[in-house]
């Protein structure tokens, strides 16, 4: 079953993407509905980053930037140790999330910005907005 749903992101773009993954959602329907429905529902999600350069794609699904950045956070606060108020602990993670910043956009490259100009902009889709009503 993860073989079968793992080809969806194999494909070179979305459109491919879209096409194998409801293709494995049909296979799946006869023996496990509550599946394919689940597919049909969330493909628009799951398949997100694939409009992106595929040299981006491992980056895009992997949350080791996020981790880096928390444990940095929890390493800074615990030097200090004893926060005495609550704006002081958002300042501290303020400045360390500045600085990681600085850093991303300065010296380490995690994602090399010349490959998004490949982005084709009419696969991505804006996300729909949560206040608008299904009719």
């Amino acid at each position: 079953m993860a073989a079968a749903i793992r080809q969806a992101f194999d494909q070179p773009d979305r459109k491919h993407a879209g096409e194998t993954w409801r293709h494995v959602a049909g296979q799946f329907r006869a023996r496990w509905p509550k599946l394919a429905d689940l597919m049909d529902a969330s493909g628009h999600d799951v398949l997100a980053y694939v409009a992106f350069p595929r040299q981006h794609r491992t980056k895009l699904h992997g949350t080791n930037p996020i981790e880096r950045l928390n444990k940095e956070v929890t390493r800074r606060a615990d030097v200090v140790g004893i926060f005495p108020n609550e704006p002081s602990i958002l300042r501290l993670i303020g400045a360390v999330v500045f600085e990681q910043n600085d850093e991303w956009q300065t010296s380490s490259r995690y994602m090399m910005v010349e490959a998004f100009a490949q982005i084709d902009k009419e696969e991505i889709d804006p996300i729909p907005s949560i206040t608008t009503k299904a009719a």
